[in-house]
């Protein structure tokens, strides 16, 4: 295979760190920041170098015809080597400062990692101002475009068995992250558009350009507030308050998009709320118990109310206060029947009974959620959702 051939593996897993940190200064990407070599350090690199004549080779010059995707990191490319093997090329815009940080970041956590429902990282091209990721080629695009864009064709395709398959996916994918990589990885951007799907609509994980290293010994990090609206644990958007729990909460919202087929960011009107939301509809519906209206019209009767109920229950745990949410494995364990979810709320009403931030019921659904809304000068009728913070997908949707 090419990939293993052509790429020059490179061995001194800090050293490759440190040599692309130095082309990205000398360059001007990087204006003596030294956060990547600090957060870097210690990481055994598993990638290789791709020259810009290959990369030019196997993308047709970055043809246009072959773009898939665009975005503020910049544009991503379909490419195929000499030996046959597909691969996306994701090329980094010649003015993003904060592009240039995310490269180094993303080169650091991919090429140190392997999973199963994470996309995996060939290697990086750093040559003549180019700087570009090259990555497994994912035949179906990303979550985003087939669930919740315009092509029905490709969204008929996601059948209740293949959704369910997903969102499997990516809480296994998280549950690595977190506990069981020998790092210890907070994604920090979990959302729709950073799922890619393979030809078998199996969920890959991707971007990791925002991620950071979660210390053993750090009971949360407090840093700066990176990610998207909308998918934004409450602490996190608020405080700054970073831990695995952010990447659960994003879960939780990510799973309420797959069973309904909405946005979290699009309002809609029911019943007599005029401007409502995804989080604030599904809560309606669980005060009125009538879950399962959350359903995709577009799957009909084509789906299991019970599995539908249990992965909407599980996203209603993920979204509750920091220290109420389950982990990703406790959360994997229920959605792949280990588990049933009441034992799963009985476990966790358990473990929070006398934690000192225990509020009453009523903040119990989400507790930061009626203090956000003041501060944004919006009525208590309408959903903290809506733009995007420093952000990036690895497949975008076109404007």
């Amino acid at each position: 295979m090419e990939v293993g051939l052509i790429v020059g593996t490179v061995g001194g897993g800090l050293f490759f760190v440190l040599l692309i940190i130095v082309i990205l200064w000398r360059k001007g990407y990087i204006m003596g920041k030294k956060t990547e070599e600090r957060e870097l350090r210690g990481i055994d690199l598993q990638t290789g170098i791709f020259t810009l004549r290959q990369i030019k080779a196997a993308t047709k010059n970055f043809d246009p015809s072959n773009k898939l995707g665009e975005g503020g990191f910049g544009v991503v490319y379909k490419g195929l080597l000499s030996d046959g093997t597909i691969i996306a090329v994701k090329q980094l815009s010649s003015k993003s400062k904060q592009g240039a940080r995310e490269f180094v970041n993303e080169i650091g956590m991919m090429s140190a990692i392997r999973h199963p429902n994470l996309v995996r990282l060939y290697g990086c091209c750093v040559e003549e101002n180019q700087m570009s990721l090259i990555y497994e080629y994912m035949e179906n695009n990303c979550l985003s475009r087939a669930l919740l864009g315009t092509d029905k064709v490709l969204k008929a395709k996601l059948t209740w068995n293949v959704r369910l398959s997903i969102c499997i996916g990516i809480a296994r994918g998280l549950a690595y992250l977190h506990e069981e990589s020998h790092m210890r990885i907070i994604h920090r951007d979990v959302k729709a558009s950073n799922v890619l799907l393979d030809e078998n609509f199996n969920a890959k994980i991707s971007d990791f350009g925002l991620a950071k290293l979660n210390d053993d010994a750090n009971t949360h990090i407090n840093t700066r507030v990176v990610g998207t609206m909308g998918y934004m644990a409450p602490e996190y958007a608020m405080r700054g308050h970073l831990t695995t729990k952010a990447d659960v909460y994003s879960f939780g919202i990510l799973a309420l998009e797959i069973v309904s087929g909405i946005s979290c960011n699009k309002s809609f009107s029911y019943e007599t709320e005029e401007c409502l939301y995804l989080f604030d509809w599904v809560w309606l519906l669980h005060e009125k118990e009538t879950l399962l209206e959350l359903v995709d019209p577009d799957l009909g009767s084509e789906y299991s109310s019970e599995e539908a109920l249990t992965i909407i229950q599980v996203a209603l745990l993920c979204t509750k206060g920091s220290f109420r949410r389950p982990t990703m494995s406790q959360t994997l364990n229920v959605l792949e029947g280990r588990t049933n979810i009441q034992d799963l709320e009985k476990e966790l009403l358990s473990s929070t009974m006398h934690h000192p931030d225990n509020k009453p019921l009523i903040k119990q659904l989400w507790p930061d959620y009626s203090e956000i809304r003041p501060t944004r000068g919006e009525p208590h009728t309408e959903s903290f959702i809506t733009e995007s913070f420093v952000t990036e997908s690895f497949i975008t949707e076109s404007s």
